[in-house]
């Protein structure tokens, strides 16, 4: 129940759409009541006719009239009692998406390791929907059943308490029922939902990687796949339908049986004499009306057992703390001179186990460093807490002597320029793409960015310049072009510190060597934190750190670790060695060419 009670306090958010459908209901509640009393004098009036022939056409007249009033009534309080009802409903939608989306904005990497998109994406349509149905059917129709129940239990009993006790003898039985069925229905939505999200995951992978699947022709493959998950959704949902629909025709037919002795001891009663037509016809009337909240208790807690399962989903999410939060009082730091001082760090995720270990690294401003080492090194691992995308679980980092777990999250990531390795573009405009960090960018500083980046050229020959469509995810674009756009969006960014993980992976040598040019000025008084393999990258770098196994084995220039014959003479040797032959080969031709000699 607590997860209803905590549904029902977002939708007391809004309370007068509550309280107005919660009014709506009881006035056509009460209107409703009414109306077989009516029809029973009506029918008291026409056999008095029959038997005497005679009828009193003013009382006919009144009664019609007012049965006509009591329906319109509530005819009306209906619709402004549905309209209220599905308006709270969408309003108590909308807040909780919201939540949830900004809740996972703000959590950090290590919670979007562990989730994958499609089930979150799966809890924030379906599960949200499943509490909107609730909502809108669920927590504003159940009081106007239970009060109906109530009151038209309370009636036949006082009209007749021997008929009105086998009216109501059935529910107890349906009350037990009912409440054996809700365990049911929770477990089996549960793990519809679950199913729900998996089915989602596969269909977003298979849309995301559509360009590999035909590749390999793996389209029979993944529809074997989908099936599978299809399949498996589809029967839990006939699972949960066949338990709704027997708990629906159990309910009914006690209902049922209930009506047959009503009219076989009533109609007895009406043959003695003991009891008018009317007064039996009231009585039908009433049951007629009390087979509407027993019919619904099926729904109901069809209703309440997928808001349940659905909430708990929602808030666990809702619930999760980032490891990556802002400190009390945080503050925020202008823009730095760019110090980075990493003292003594260790770093593991989720606790396991350690990825870095005692690292010790003081960058100045103008200072290029080069981060080298194997796979799963720790070399992106380290890049990835100077904007917190995690938090160090030893030692500290500073930014110009400030702790960044002092700093508001916002202002230290404005310190902070990031070129990834997977380039993410949005489905938007060139420019937009650009200027996604800065949407405030002047044109000239969108185009200038694009210039550094060796970019700018390429943007004039389109056929809509800076305004063209990149396409989902800058599909349109070749994987140098989606590089080059995430080095602009950087640079626009004019930060102090820059982070360049193996950002010129998927570009030639040549694009990169016009990258690099332009990006030398770029990196004048910043702090740039390159991981890259590159021989050129290599060579500019002030301080190069060589990581084996999380720990840094070996620190200094080029020439120095050369002259250690250590881990990076090795790495030379295997990787960048050959890269510097092939320049020399390059650069031969030209040193020998006799016309360049002779200009000399």
């Amino acid at each position: 129940m607590e997860i209803i009670f905590r549904i029902i306090g977002i939708a007391l958010r809004h309370p007068w759409r509550m309280f107005g459908a919660y009014a709506c209901t009881a006035g056509a509640l009460v209107a409703y009541v009414m109306l077989p009393r009516y029809f029973g004098d009506a029918i008291d009036e026409i056999s008095v006719a029959f038997d005497t022939g005679e009828y009193d056409k003013g009382a006919i007249f009144t009664i019609v009239l007012i049965i006509f009033a009591l329906s319109a009534i509530r005819g009306l309080l209906s619709f402004f009692q549905t309209y209220l009802g599905e308006a709270l409903s969408q309003f108590v939608s909308y807040d909780i998406r919201n939540s949830f989306y900004d809740h996972v904005q703000h959590m950090s990497f290590g919670f979007h390791d562990r989730h994958h998109t499609g089930n979150l994406m799966s809890r924030v349509i379906t599960d949200v929907e499943n509490i909107r149905m609730f909502i809108n059917m669920g927590l504003i129709r159940t009081p106007y059943f239970v009060a109906l129940f109530i009151a038209v239990a309370f009636l036949l009993l006082r009209m007749d308490w021997q008929l009105g006790l086998i009216s109501i003898s059935f529910m107890p039985i349906v009350a037990l029922y009912s409440a054996r069925t809700r365990l049911q229905m929770r477990r089996i939505w549960l793990v519809v939902q679950e199913k729900m999200a998996e089915m989602s995951t596969v269909m977003l992978e298979n849309f995301s990687g559509v360009r590999v699947i035909k590749a390999f022709a793996s389209e029979p493959y993944e529809e074997v796949k989908f099936d599978a998950k299809n399949l498996d959704v589809t029967s839990r949902y006939i699972e949960a339908e066949k338990l709704r629909a027997s708990s629906t025709s159990f309910m009914l037919f006690t209902f049922l049986v209930a009506m047959g002795l009503i009219l076989f001891f009533g109609g007895r009663r009406v043959i003695a004499g003991d009891m008018s037509p009317g007064d039996l016809g009231q009585f039908i009337f009433y049951l007629q009306i009390l087979q509407m909240p027993v019919r619904m208790t099926g729904w109901l807690v069809n209703s309440y057992a997928r808001a349940t399962s659905a909430g708990e989903r929602l808030f666990e999410i809702l619930d999760y703390e980032s490891p990556v939060k802002e400190v009390a009082g945080a503050r925020e730091i202008p823009r730095t001179n760019g110090r980075v001082h990493f003292d003594n760090i260790s770093f593991g995720y989720n606790g396991d186990k350690t990825v870095l270990t005692d690292i010790e690294l003081e960058a100045e401003p103008g200072q290029v460093i080069a981060l080298l080492g194997a796979p799963g090194s720790g070399k992106t691992s380290m890049v990835n807490l100077i904007p917190r995308f995690y938090d160090v679980t030893a030692g500290s980092i500073t930014l110009d002597g400030i702790d960044i777990r002092d700093a508001t999250l916002e202002s230290l990531r404005r310190n902070i320029g990031i070129v990834q390795q997977d380039v993410f573009l949005f489905t938007t405009s060139v420019r937009e793409n650009i200027a996604y960090g800065r949407v405030d960018a002047s044109d000239e500083e969108i185009k200038s960015a694009a210039k550094v980046a060796q970019l700018d050229q390429f943007i004039e020959s389109l056929p809509d310049g800076y305004e063209t469509q990149v396409g989902e995810r800058g599909s349109t674009l070749s994987g140098g072009q989606r590089q080059r756009m995430s080095i602009a969006r950087a640079v626009l960014l004019d930060p102090p510190v820059l982070i360049l993980d193996d950002s010129t992976s998927s570009v030639d040598a040549q694009t990169e060597d016009q990258i690099r040019t332009a990006m030398t000025s770029v990196m004048e008084n910043r702090t740039t934190f390159v991981i890259a393999h590159r021989l050129n990258t290599v060579h500019r770098a002030d301080v190069i750190l060589v990581l084996k196994d999380g720990e840094v084995v070996e620190r200094g220039t080029h020439q120095q670790l050369l002259a250690l014959d250590g881990q990076y003479r090795e790495i030379y040797e295997l990787q960048l060695r050959p890269q510097e032959e092939v320049m020399r080969e390059i650069e031969a031709p030209v040193l020998n060419d006799p016309a360049s000699s002779s200009d000399s």
